[in-house]
């Protein structure tokens, strides 16, 4: 008669062996389905590719214009693009040639004030230095090699006048 695998005499190391495997057979199979389960919950949904709804056209700011009942302060983005696009197709441009500049876009050639273009000695300038009277205040500008273009609003001199020293008559 023969004897069922469970009815054998099992050794100790042999019934070792066997619990052994028989947990690390578990082990493996608990981790698999482990393994299974955390790929299922990992699995990322497609993504939707984002849409580019366009926006409505962004219009340029419009450009300064000469404010006649306006200040000093609000005629200064004017004065500044009049000046940058004169010394722009000039980068030389004299005293003579930014007057001129202002005087064709508007400002009064009256209420101007220029340096001179040379020193003392007949050097060219540095800079020149340009204003204009305007409301009580001055609108000053200046440019040159050594010092680039700068603009600002100041108050009136107690002169009555913009800049300190000497100016050249604008009489042409």
């Amino acid at each position: 008669m023969q004897k069922s695998l469970r009815d054998r005499p099992v050794s100790a190391t042999s019934s070792i062996r066997g619990r052994a495997w028989g947990v690390a057979a578990r082990a493996a199979l608990g981790l698999s389905v482990i393994g299974l389960v955390v790929a299922g919950c990992t699995q990322q949904a497609p993504t939707a590719t984002p849409t580019v709804t366009p926006s409505a056209t962004e219009t340029a700011p419009p450009a300064p214009s000469l404010l006649p009942e306006g200040t000093a302060a609000e005629n200064l983005p004017f004065f500044d693009a009049v000046n940058t696009a004169t010394i722009a197709a000039n980068p030389a441009a004299g005293g003579q040639a930014i007057i001129d500049g202002l005087v064709a876009a508007g400002f009064p050639k009256a209420e101007m004030e220029v340096s001179s273009d040379t020193t003392s000695i007949g050097d060219p300038a540095d800079s020149i230095q340009f204003s204009i009277r305007w409301q009580g205040s001055c609108i000053l500008g200046q440019n040159g090699p050594a010092t680039g273009y700068h603009s600002s609003v100041v108050p009136l001199l107690g002169t009555g006048r913009c800049l300190v020293g000497a100016t050249r008559p604008i009489d042409w």
